[in-house]
């Protein structure tokens, strides 16, 4: 009778660890699959400037960066002259900001695209936390 228990058990056990680790795969699958831009998504995008420029050309650049629609946060370094925004990717493209950005205001900049090795590690801001490792980890793994 006691041998009759323990089997039930371990098959009841065994069952519901088994079901557990396939809603735990399926969710995993399901968050970490890519998603279409909606619109509450935001992306951010980086303009390197090729000359120097003052507070006031930062100031300047700010400014025009916040009129243009979609563009929701911006930042201006002058002293390693990078300007970084996010936008809307359903109301605009950072190579329309971008190619806007050089015709009105005619400063000498590009974007900067990451490569592929730099896409691999994934986002810098995140590179050493706890979190991240495991999210790497999981997603090697699927």
């Amino acid at each position: 009778m006691k041998r009759k228990t323990v089997k039930q058990i371990l098959l009841w056990g065994g069952s519901i660890f088994l079901c557990l680790t396939v809603v735990l795969a399926v969710h995993i699958y399901m968050v970490t699959r890519p998603k279409a831009p909606d619109a509450h998504t935001r992306i951010m995008a980086r303009i390197d400037i090729k000359q120097p420029l003052s507070q006031q050309d930062a100031d300047k650049i700010s400014s025009w960066m916040y009129q243009q629609q979609g563009v929701d946060r911006v930042m201006v370094n002058p002293q390693s002259r990078i300007v970084v925004f996010t936008f809307f990717p359903v109301k605009t493209s950072a190579t329309d900001i971008v190619h806007n950005f050089k015709m009105a205001l005619h400063y000498p900049g590009d974007r900067y695209l990451p490569g592929a090795e730099e896409m691999k590690q994934g986002c810098p801001a995140m590179g050493a936390s706890f979190a991240s490792k495991i999210t790497s980890i999981v997603k090697y793994i699927f």
